[in-house]
């Protein structure tokens, strides 16, 4: 049974959380504040972590940094919607993701499986750079995309945008995580840059093959399901 800790002070998000994921067969330890995370990590082995950044006493920034003195343990960021600059201190202090308040469930067990399965090795390491979804393949070693057997030819922004999503099915990515993840955080453009792009891939990848792959989720961003 993986086991999953929980720092978070506020009672009912760390209670509810607590409830969905040992139903979902998770074996779950909360703690509301950053020390006694710090206590418990030392002594007691965990395979992911559940990190809010306001915390009392000790912030969930510096408490990512003691934990990555010591521990590679997958770390997920719990964060206020406008704190920006804390999700930049937090991937750029060696958090694996985030996720922002209020979060749906699915989409946090989503993140929670997708960094499971990578921190313990169960990709399949020969063929982890070919993504498939129904008719789509890439290869992010040759940098190719089929629909079916035939070659569609895209730009770099294109492919890195195709990639992430394809990386991240099933979870709906928002539109400005996604430009931080693919034009960066200093980019000084509109977040409409993806919806841009977004166009662009639909031309080539969608309307010719009469296929929908880049789902929208209005007022959020986009999802590619595999379906």
């Amino acid at each position: 049974m993986e086991s999953i800790l929980i720092i978070e002070d506020e009672e009912k998000i760390a209670r509810f959380v607590e409830l969905e994921l040992t139903y979902e067969g998770y074996k779950v330890t909360k703690v509301t504040n950053g020390r006694d995370g710090l206590e418990l990590l030392k002594v007691q082995p965990f395979n992911l972590i559940l990190l809010d950044i306001m915390l009392p006493g000790i912030n969930g920034i510096e408490v990512l940094r003691r934990i990555r003195q010591f521990s590679r343990v997958p770390v997920i960021l719990l964060t206020a919607r406008d704190s920006v600059m804390d999700k930049v201190m937090g991937l750029d202090g060696g958090s694996n993701d985030y996720i922002t308040k209020p979060f749906a469930i699915e989409e946090l067990l989503a993140r929670i499986r997708v960094h499971l399965r990578a921190h313990n090795g169960k990709e399949e390491a020969p063929s982890s750079h070919i993504l498939k979804i129904g008719p789509l393949t890439m290869d992010s070693q040759k940098r190719s995309v089929r629909v079916d057997s035939a070659a569609v030819d895209l730009t770099k922004k294109e492919f890195d945008l195709l990639e992430y999503l394809m990386k991240n099915k099933n979870i709906v990515m928002e539109r400005e995580r996604i430009v931080e993840s693919i034009w960066g955080y200093d980019f000084q453009g509109e977040t409409n840059a993806v919806d841009v792009y977004v166009r662009y891939l639909r031309g080539k990848i969608e309307e010719p093959f009469g296929i929908k792959i880049i789902h929208t989720v209005r007022g959020v961003g986009y999802v590619i399901k595999d379906e």
